[in-house]
């Protein structure tokens, strides 16, 4: 069941009464109004399971009462100031893969890489990360050994809270590597620093890196088995992930490489039982709680996660213009969120792909009768218009497009008037001089003419792709689209390895098949194969007297969800939503199109941790030589993008496999999931002219910054309050 364990909580302020002094300055002053203490607290054997899911909440709402009112911490917006949106600002907003159309305060400052110690959105999350360890310290000081033994705490409780512990221990440890990550020297204080009036010390980054690396060593053993806990709580695999992270950016922490341990770790998840989810986009939709690929999750719920932060924040955000709401299973858009030019880039253009059975030409000799009609400007000298005798026979067959309704021809045996044919009396039969020929409606006509004993019939047609490699097989068919300019039906869709046919009108009367693979189409002819999954695009052509079609694999990306109805692709005014292309991933709609259970608040959980993003890891960590399999790495890489292109045809060779591909494939992967900034950083392409991308350095066209920006500065409120820190350089 979804969430159970996180979300029916009884709050617990006792927790919040633990904020050292040095963050007085902050005011992020404990808000309790019934004066709960830990005295009273776990008399109750189920609140350390209600405090440990208080825990798990700090990262998924902002305060007792959402979505607002009774917050956290007091002075702070309860939507700016919630832990994930915070992260998430921080993450994409000073990257290429995201900017915001809003003027709320210094937001902008992001994109522009020009923020200072005073910034309030940088101020909101350094509070929120250390008021999320605040928590966890005073949960472990309540449930020592001493304390449980004084609370007469035993049996299967006991056993229960030492799991409880391992995982507070973990969310502290992942608090603790945002700090790291975005922020470097930082305040550090564990539960066993008594609460009260004492200045933290500042831990240097390479000392934080060893207790992130020990605490999660240490509790390894102590976790639940990879698969095996509730939903939304933390196992082996959650700890293995976050430790393949540290592993990955030690290099930049410490200026130590680690790539080896970060390998270790991946195989350990990798051969934890997770699977890539066979839709990327049902990672991002309002059930993805029921998807194999998440390994740790921020869990939210409609009716019981109510905030203007998490994922409400990510649905929301991104849709606006010529985008419906009700799509999106919302109440309304934001207007604010869209991507980078330099991200479109990144994906190959729809249709591009590899031609696997081209057009045959065929013969193009055969006798014709030509159908001259208001439709072609009753020219009976158009070869365009014609139709032809493949026996050399008398009896003539074509296809032809008549755009308008009540359209007259008639029929003629060359190029002049001289030998016409028409209907009197539209029996069927045809009458030399007789009068015009009509059809009713527009489209596409299959004319059959036998001169022999002068008759003909005209079947309007649709045509379809039906067989065992469509999604609905031999049951139905799935429709092709006309192009008058082109004169061909096509149809772009995902097959698998199969065979098809092409028919007419959902019927089997008039179909066609491949006798002998040459591209040439027989009536009744056999079926074509499909060799391999993936998407394609076949298209039939008609026109000519040898009938044929075409198959194209394309190399169509499923993760380029990009919106350009109304979008332009260059950002000229980043205050204008119509600048830059619109991201449609994140949806509170499940996998069968149900909306979620509020059209506010989504039920969309936030998958922090993933298995796509285990496999390029450890590709970039065999790449940057931690040893691996080499093998290995393109296998794992290829698994991700063949979920991208439903098949083979986005594969990559060893060749192709190196640190600038990883990067990029890992921005087409993991688009708005809170790695950006930390890639790029490690690939020292985020603050120099390295790598530029519009309005970076607050120009339009990018450019560079100062290499302090790689890392954000400690909050002047925090620095001023506490003398024992000392501000990030360049701040």
């Amino acid at each position: 069941m979804k969430k159970i364990s996180i979300y029916n909580l009884v709050i617990l302020l006792a927790m919040l009464a633990v904020i050292p002094a040095c963050f007085n300055d902050l005011n992020t002053v404990p808000i309790d109004d019934d004066v709960v203490t830990s005295a009273n607290v776990y008399d109750d054997p189920a609140a350390y399971k209600q405090v440990l899911a208080k825990l798990y909440a700090g990262l998924a709402v902002s305060g007792q009462q959402g979505p607002s009112g009774q917050p956290d911490l007091s002075g702070l917006d309860e939507g700016f100031g919630q832990y994930l949106r915070g992260l998430w600002y921080l993450s994409e907003l000073p990257t290429d893969e995201a900017v915001i159309g809003w003027n709320d305060k210094t937001i902008k400052d992001f994109h522009y890489q020009s923020w200072d110690a005073n910034d309030g959105f940088i101020y909101a999350f350094y509070s929120r990360i250390f008021y999320q360890i605040s928590l966890c310290n005073e949960f472990l000081r309540e449930t020592t050994d001493a304390k449980l033994d004084d609370r007469g705490v035993t049996g299967d409780l006991r056993n229960e809270i030492a799991t409880y512990r391992a995982e507070a221990r973990f969310l502290r440890a992942l608090s603790y590597w945002h700090a790291l990550d975005n922020f470097r020297n930082v305040p550090f204080v564990t539960e066993d620093d008594k609460v009260g009036s004492f200045f933290p010390r500042q831990i240097s980054k390479d000392e934080l890196f060893s207790y992130i690396e020990s605490e999660l060593l240490a509790i390894e053993g102590q976790l639940t088995a990879p698969k095996q806990n509730e939903y939304g709580r933390a196992d082996q695999a959650a700890a293995w992930t976050l430790l393949a992270k540290l592993y990955l950016n030690a290099q930049v922490y410490t200026g130590a490489a680690h790539y080896d341990h970060c390998i270790t770790y991946c195989e350990k998840v990798i051969n934890a039982g997770y699977s890539l989810d066979p839709e990327y986009k049902n990672l991002f939709l309002a059930d993805n709680n029921n998807s194999q690929e998440v390994i740790f999750a921020i869990a939210f719920d409609g009716q019981r996660t109510q905030t203007w932060g998490g994922t409400t924040f990510l649905v929301h955000a991104p849709v606006g213009g010529s985008m419906l709401p009700a799509d999106f299973g919302i109440d309304g858009g934001w207007g604010g969120v869209r991507t980078t030019s330099a991200i479109v880039a990144k994906f190959p253009a729809v249709g591009t792909g590899s031609v696997l059975v081209a057009p045959n030409p065929g013969n193009t000799t055969y006798p014709v009768l030509y159908v001259p009609g208001g439709y072609q400007g009753w020219d009976p000298s158009k070869t365009s218009t014609v139709l032809a005798s493949a026996n050399v026979d008398g009896k003539f067959e074509g296809y032809l497009y008549f755009p308008d309704s009540n359209t007259e021809f008639k029929f003629t045996d060359g190029p002049s008037w001289d030998v016409n044919y028409g209907d009197t009396g539209a029996d069927g039969v045809l009458d030399p001089g007789g009068d015009n020929i009509k059809v009713a409606d527009p489209g596409f006509y299959k004319i059959d003419v036998d001169l022999n004993n002068l008759t003909y019939t005209v079947l309007k047609t649709t045509w379809g792709l039906i067989g065992s490699a469509t999604p609905d097989g031999w049951n139905s068919d799935q429709n092709m689209t006309y192009d008058p300019t082109s004169n061909t039906w096509s149809v772009q869709l995902d097959l698998t390895p199969g065979e098809v046919k092409f028919r007419a009108n959902d019927d089997w009367g008039l179909n066609y098949g491949d006798n002998g693979a040459d591209a040439l189409l027989e009536r009744d002819g056999a079926n074509i194969a499909i060799p391999q999954a993936g998407n394609y695009k076949i298209t039939l052509y008609l026109d000519k007297p040898d009938h044929t079609y075409s198959i194209e694999l394309t190399s169509f990306d499923r993760r380029a969800l990009f919106v350009t109805e109304g979008q332009t692709l260059d950002i000229d005014d980043i205050s204008q939503f119509s600048n830059g292309y619109a991201v449609a991933k994140w949806r509170n709609v499940t996998s069968t199109g149900q909306p979620g259970s509020h059209p506010t608040f989504p039920d969309t959980d936030f998958p922090m941790f993933r298995l796509a993003d285990v496999y390029l890891m450890y590709a970039e960590a065999v790449l940057r030589g931690g040893g691996g399999s080499t093998s290995a790495a393109l296998d794992y890489v290829n698994q991700v993008r063949a979920r991208a292109y439903n098949g083979p045809s986005g594969n990559i060779d060893q060749n192709t496999l190196d640190l600038d591909f990883i990067l990029d494939e890992r921005s087409r992967e993991l688009l708005w999931e809170c790695h950006r900034r930390t890639d790029l950083v490690r690939f020292g392409k985020f603050a120099n002219t390295d790598y530029l991308w519009q309005w970076k350095g607050g120009v339009k066209d990018g450019a560079a910054v100062s290499d302090n920006y790689n890392i954000f500065p400690i909050p002047a409120a925090d620095l001023g309050a506490n003398p024992n820190l000392v501000q990030n350089a360049g701040y």
